[in-house]
């Protein structure tokens, strides 16, 4: 149990069932996933606004929506739950242990996973770490078959797979000298199917009517990354995630706009050690997100 002022206290109970509600934009879903009557959903999320003193959710008969507060009490939630999963585990005297296979997109590892790992460490040092790094589409199909355990990767928005980690903008990025002819083909640097950005990049562009071809193919950023900055082309990629050299592409370029990609947590079907390792990462992982949403607005 964890206080945000020095009389209020939010339970974790209440905490977890807001965020259940949060993910799902949903009372009904969120009482289904959670195992418990929608009365009582609903009661838990009055409770904690009443802690609170504030509305988390608009809600009428068609919709439900998180207020501003709302957004703001996704961090609270998530990080007071955090602490206390890791104080009862401390003061119980159970660890986290066993091995987790974690499988997470590339872009992501490139960025912001180092610093989630070194802490993920050394709140649980006991869990052994197999990490894979894939294309999202290569991902969610080793999750299917059971050869992963976790899984941070892209979704398109209409996808329902998965926990929401972030919401970004896909935009078009490329080396700073470059400069696209309007009467020339587009040159696309790319991943190869099933990459979500790649369908994503031609998708639009032929919707566009807009001429392209592909100048660079490759199954690793860094090597999308380095023909990017070689000035062979352009890529589709996420706004939060432009890696160091590359430049988002100006309006003026006429390309068509991309669109939203999510970030998600998809776990797999395995139970016991490695579901306890899964459920203590998913949190850090989310945590991180939390952050980046933070420090990028």
């Amino acid at each position: 149990m964890s206080a945000l002022g020095s009389d209020v206290v939010y339970e974790p109970t209440h905490l977890r069932t807001f965020l259940a509600v949060a993910q799902t934009l949903s009372f009904t879903q969120a009482a289904r996933r959670l195992g418990l009557r929608q009365s009582t959903v609903s009661q838990h999320v009055r409770r904690l606004e009443d802690a609170a003193g504030r509305q988390l959710f608009s809600r009428d008969t068609h919709s439900v929506e998180l207020t501003e507060d709302g957004e703001a009490m996704l961090g609270f939630a998530r990080r007071i739950l955090a602490v206390h999963e890791q104080a009862t585990a401390f003061f119980s005297g159970t660890r986290v242990r066993g091995r987790l296979r974690f499988g997470a997109s590339e872009d992501f590892v490139l960025t912001r996973l180092p610093e989630i790992l070194e802490g993920f460490r050394y709140d649980h040092p006991e869990v052994d770490l197999e990490l894979t790094v894939e294309l999202s589409g290569t991902l969610h199909e080793q999750l299917a078959a059971g050869k992963l355990d976790l899984v941070l990767a892209k979704r398109l928005p209409q996808d329902p797979r998965g926990e929401l980690v972030w919401r970004d903008d896909l935009v078009w990025i490329g080396a700073e000298r470059l400069r696209l002819e309007p009467d020339r083909p587009v040159p696309l640097i790319v991943y190869p199917p099933p990459g979500i950005t790649r369908v994503r990049a031609l998708e639009v562009l032929e919707r566009q009517g807009r001429d392209w071809r592909i100048v660079c193919t490759s199954g690793s950023l860094s090597g999308l990354i380095a023909a990017a900055r070689a000035g062979l082309g352009v890529m589709a990629h996420s706004r939060r995630l432009i890696p160091p050299g590359l430049f988002r592409l100006p309006d003026r370029a006429g390309l068509p706009e991309l669109g939203k990609v999510d970030f998600v947590l998809v776990h797999g079907h395995r139970r016991g050690l490695a579901e306890a390792a899964a459920d203590a990462l998913a949190a850090a992982v989310l945590a991180g997100g939390e952050r980046l949403r933070r420090r990028s607005g």
